[in-house]
This record gives structure tokens, sequence and C-alpha cells, in this order.
């Protein structure tokens, strides 16, 4: 890869140009794994040659880069050949310009703008949104336990981290947990299962606590990593998908079979579309696992019951794992649209699909608690065989266990105030005041985006994000095809430059062929949304006349 091209990752190449000034390894290295333009330093040499741009950059007492390159042991030629096909878009190139021209904000650079505004993650404290007092009183007492000496502090609350230390060893969050999870945390999780849906049995032993929703869906993806006649595993997932899938799918060296949503029909999921997928996988791999997100992300589509039923039949049919993604549970907000339990479904549909292998998953990350860095999650896995199970809690046993704060922060959102306790007015005051705030700012983003030209947005029914679509006129599309861009990255990369709006490109999330989008989330406060999309829409209609 040439500096030139590097250079096109991030379009002012100035910046990268000052950070090898600075003498700025991560940023360089960083640049070069997370091309855009999906070009990868296939070799030793061509890193060297990005490098020898400023040869003092990387120097080593004195020695020259090459020099210290030729006495490594590890280089970008001999890493594992999986990493290097990873993308991760959430956090791709465009995040990483964000992180360059805020640095040069803070510098004094003059810019069209004085603040990046970054829609692009669905990281909600970071936007402004406000902690759940209940919440942050039980993690701070379990965490220094003095504090249970605080009159100010609620007697719910206290007997909540009191619980949760007398699950611990040595009463202390700070030791090692059974590897899958504070047992009691466990029995609350399930508890809290069993109550949403509506009494149908959940078994504490069929419950896995992890570092996100993500550990969860990851270690439970691995235990499938297995070839099948001579085929690599294959995993179904939803066409825009959550990047962490095609992530993993490609760090575990299993095959990816996308299956588009039905972008004219709210992003809703077509059961001819999952039989074209299938049949079209079939001839490369061997599919194993269906991923359905619901509420959804990045497309915020709520699916039916009626749908849901459907989709537990083919995967039936088709002898398919399913991993149903339902970490946006809290957040519906559609008139008409309800959140419908993919385990609550299949048990009420009967033999024989109540006896189907299941994996589904929730965070403390999203919903209305925004817990994003604290990373608590959990998994449920049900009519997995027994045999089977225990070599999965072998396999999570390897990695100890999952952070104790996190466990800690699910314990609370899944066993949180009761009417009548100490906590609970204020508790149900401020998880009302973040859903419907949530609810105003998806409507508003929804209609904003349906009134400016060339874009077209479907109802934000749940979850976090809009997904809008543009239609790029043809000079723009030559133009980022000059640029050595895909259409949708050369606009995210003009409105990041000119705005200072952070968003992410549909293709980061995949899209049908021709097709042009972006995500964006809902998260920052009103006022500041209302600003945002006030710049999105001067912006656009300065885009067309530019390129018209």
């Amino acid at each position: 890869m040439s500096l030139s091209q590097v250079l096109n990752v991030c379009p002012k190449g100035a910046s990268i140009v000052a950070a090898t000034g600075r003498r700025s390894v991560g940023r360089i290295s960083t640049l070069l794994l997370s091309s855009a333009t999906g070009q990868q330093c296939s070799s030793s040499s061509s890193v060297n040659s990005v490098l020898s741009a400023d040869p003092q950059v990387f120097s080593v007492n004195g020695s020259s880069n090459s020099r210290a390159m030729s006495t490594r042991c590890v280089t970008i030629d001999n890493i594992n050949p999986a990493i290097k096909l990873m993308e991760y878009a959430v956090r791709g190139p465009l995040v990483i310009r964000a992180g360059v021209i805020e640095k040069e904000l803070e510098q004094g650079v003059k810019k069209p703008f004085t603040e990046v505004i970054r829609a692009n993650i669905g990281d909600c404290h970071a936007m402004g949104q406000q902690p759940i007092t209940f919440l942050r009183q039980v993690l701070g007492l379990v965490s220094y336990p003095p504090l249970f000496d605080d009159k100010s502090i609620p007697e719910d609350a206290k007997q909540r981290a009191r619980d949760i230390l007398k699950g611990c060893k040595g009463g202390s969050v700070g030791s090692y947990t059974d590897s899958n999870g504070i047992e009691v945390i466990r029995q609350h999780v399930a508890q809290y299962i069993q109550d949403r849906d509506g009494g149908i049995p959940s078994d504490p032993a069929n419950i896995i606590l992890s570092a996100g929703a993500s550990g969860g869906i990851k270690v439970l993806m691995s235990l499938l990593r297995c070839p099948i006649d001579g085929k690599k595993p294959g995993v179904m997932i939803p066409i825009p998908q959550y990047p962490l899938y095609s992530a993993t799918i490609a760090e575990f060296e299993m095959e990816q079979c996308g299956y588009y949503l039905d972008e004219a029909n709210k992003w809703g999921l077509d059961i001819n579309e999952l039989k074209r997928s299938l049949a079209e996988s079939k001839k490369k791999c061997a599919p194993r696992i269906l991923v359905v997100i619901n509420p959804g992300n990045p497309t915020g589509q709520v699916l039916s019951k009626e749908n849901i039923q459907e989709i537990i039949k083919f995967a039936h049919q088709e002898k398919l794992v399913l991993f149903a993604d339902e970490v946006y549970q809290d957040n519906v907000y559609e008139k008409g649209s309800q959140f419908h339990s993919f385990k609550k479904v299949l048990m009420e549909m009967g033999a024989p699909y109540n006896t189907m292998e299941l994996c589904s998953f929730m965070s403390c990350s999203k919903g209305y608690m925004g817990e994003c860095g604290i990373r608590g999650g959990y998994a449920e896995i049900v009519n997995l065989c027994p045999d089977v199970k225990a070599m999965l809690l072998k396999c999570i046993s390897a990695q100890l266990c999952p952070t104790t704060i996190g466990q800690a922060c699910m314990d609370v959102v899944v066993h949180p105030p009761r009417k009548g306790e100490p906590s609970y007015e204020l508790f149900m005051k401020e998880k009302t005041a973040v859903l419907e705030s949530l609810k105003v700012r998806a409507e508003m983003v929804a209609e904003t985006f349906n009134s400016i030209e060339g874009f077209s947005c479907n109802p934000v029914q749940g979850a976090m994000y809009c997904f809008p679509q543009i239609r790029l006129p043809a000079k723009a599309i030559e133009a980022a095809k000059k640029a050595g861009q895909a259409p949708d990255v050369f606009y995210a990369f003009q409105l990041l430059e000119q705005t200072g709006i952070c968003i992410v490109p549909g293709s980061g999330f995949g899209q049908r062929p021709g097709t042009y989008h972006f995500r964006t989330t809902i998260l920052p406060q009103p006022a500041k949304l209302k600003e945002m999309l006030g710049k999105f829409r001067s912006f656009h209609e300065k885009f067309l006349q530019e390129y018209k």
C-alpha cells in the first residue's frame, strides 16, 4: 500500500503526515489496518514503503525502521490471516479521522464547526444520557462497601448490594466468580425472563453471564465452529447487519451467509429471502446458525409475532440454531409495535418447535440503562444437549469469569426496584423519561430525513438508530470512484470534514448493490440532535448543488 493510498483512508492527508511528524506509531499502524477501501498491508515490504515517508519515525535506539523490522518475530506477514480480514465499520476509518479532527480542534485548528458529533455508535452516556440513580447506587455500594453507612442511599439499593456481595467469594466484587456468573444473579435473570414471558419457565442453569451481549455471542458462535462434511460452517446474518457478526465470522474463519431485509416493508424479514440465501449458501458452506436482531440494528425494525413464528418454522425445517439478539427489547417506540421474545413465541408454538436450540442475548448497554462501558450481559441457552453444554462451560471456564461489576449491573437491570420500595418512584421516573425522549428523537430523525431531497427513511420502530437511503448524483459517484472510495464512504467523509458529524456508511453494514445508506444514532440529546439534523440538511443541499 502506498502512502497516497493510506491518505485516501482519511481525506485530509496532512493530518496523517502530521501524525508521522509527531512520531505517532499507533496512529499510522491503526490507519494501515483500518482501510475503508478494503486495502490491507499484505506484506512487511508494503508497510515499510509507507513508513519510509518519514524514515525517522520508527527508529529504535538510533536504528532505522527497516533494521528493526528485519529482527522482529511478528510481522504483518505471519499474524493470523483471519484478523487481517476482519472489519468493524462502527470503529473504522471515519472514527479514526474524527479523533484526529478532535485533536486538531483542541490545538486551535480552524474548522467550519467547533465540535465532532459522534453519531456513529450507540454510546448513550457519551451522548449526554444521565445514569439511572438506583443502578449507580448499587454499583457504588458493591464497589465501596463503606457507602453502606451513607444514610442518603435508600435501603432497597443497599439490600440489592448485600445480595450481590453475598454471592461473591470473600464478600468482594474483586474476587473471581463462577465462570458462568454469580449464582444469585443468574437466578434473578431467569426470574426476569420468566416474568417477561408470561410465566414460561426459565432455568438459571441455562443462563450465562457475559461481558456485554457480544461476549455471549462470540463464545456460542465459537462452539459451532466445526466443518460439516468438509464444508465451512455458515452463519446466516441479516443485511444490513451489526458488524460484530461479520467480524466474528471472519475471525473464526466461518462463512457469512447474508439475507437481505426488506427495505420496502419497514426492513421486515421475508421468508422467501431466507430460502434464497440458504440455497445459495449451501453451495459453498454448511449453514448452522440463523441470526435475527430484534429490534433491529442498524435498521430499527420490530418483528411481528407472526413473522417470528415463520422464522422459527424455517429454522426448524432447515435444522438451524437460532441466535436471537434482543438487546434492544426495551427500545420500542412506534405505535402498534411490540417486542416479542423468540423464547416465548417458540414455547407457545408447542411441539416440535419448543424443543429447538435457541440462544438469546441481552445487555446492559442499551435499553434505558445505556451502561455500555460496564460490559454486562447474559445469554439464555435452551434445549442444548447436556454434553454440549458441558463443553460450553469448559470453554468459558478458560476465560475465568465475566467482570463482576458488569454482572452487578445486569442484576439491577433484571431486578429493579419494585412497587412500594423506596427507590421505585424515582427509578420509574428516570426510566420513563429516557424511553420517552428516545421515542421523540426517533420520530424527529425519520421525519427530518424524509423531508430532505434524495433521502428516504423508514420509521424507527425501535433500537437506537436509523438507516436512511440516499440517492447520490452521478457526478458524486464518479468523484468517489476517482477518490478510490465507495460512494457512501465518500459522502460520509465529506459530511465529517464539513460539519463534524460522524456517521457510518451503509457499506459497513451491508446493503443491496446499487443502493447507498448510512447509519446514524438517535442518541444526541434533543437540542443537539435538532442542531445536528439542521447541519445535515444544509450539508446535503450544498452537496447536491456541487455534484448536480
